[in-house]
């Protein structure tokens, strides 16, 4: 999936219903650009995260991405028009429950990916969760 290919968020804005298709479109998109803003929360992009993230985003969503998209979904010049939070609170009625619970459980995998836990990797952890309304079940990865 090229990055630069993120239609489904226009036709979100534009408040047009999806196809199981587009859902699933959707989910690789918000899964993609959550966890390359993860690996980049705490100001340092450590290869081990890029490496958890291409693992991770293979086994979740079957397609490979290359270091070099992760690093450009990460760049904070993606969110200036608006908070990555508004990014996902517009996506949030869009993905099902089991959507939901993947995201963050996989976001807490990048996170513990590396040897430090920072308060900013918190802060990014909690911030998902709270946009994205996702409940303690789902958090905990209890929801599939």
């Amino acid at each position: 999936m090229a990055i630069a290919d993120l239609s489904n968020v226009l036709n979100l804005f534009r408040g047009k219903d999806l196809s199981d298709a587009e859902r699933e479109s959707l989910f690789k998109e918000v899964l993609l650009m959550t966890l390359a803003r993860a690996s980049s929360s705490d100001a340092a992009i450590d290869p081990v995260e890029v490496s958890t993230v291409q693992k991770i985003l293979k086994r979740d969503t079957g397609e490979s991405f290359s270091e070099s998209d992760i690093r450009l979904a990460a760049r904070p010049a993606l969110y200036q028009e608006a908070p990555f939070s508004k990014y996902l609170a517009s996506v949030r009625k869009k993905l099902d429950a089991a959507d939901r619970s993947a995201i963050v459980c996989a976001l807490a995998e990048v996170i513990r990916s590396d040897t430090e836990l920072s308060a900013l990797e918190v802060d990014f952890f909690n911030m998902v969760a709270e946009a994205l309304q996702a409940t303690p079940a789902e958090v905990a990865g209890l929801v599939k």
